[in-house]
């Protein structure tokens, strides 16, 4: 038994790679001086949803974009 049931596709993810990763990037490597490069971490976010294949936000709203 799994705990999580897969709710994120393919396109879904990999739209959630690109994003999490520009956001890491904007973290480590965005401009000096900007008190909010911290935001960038959120990036680790949708990483993890992608890699899990499993949104908790789908899972309250009823949403499902893999093909299961």
């Amino acid at each position: 038994m799994t705990i999580f049931t897969t709710n994120v596709g393919t396109a879904d993810r990999i739209a959630r790679i690109v994003v999490g990763l520009a956001l890491i990037a904007f973290a480590v490597f965005g401009p000096d001086g900007i008190d909010w490069k911290w935001v960038g971490w959120i990036g680790v976010l949708p990483l993890l949803t992608a890699f899990l294949k499993w949104c908790p936000a789908y899972t309250l709203l009823g949403i499902k974009t893999c093909g299961r």
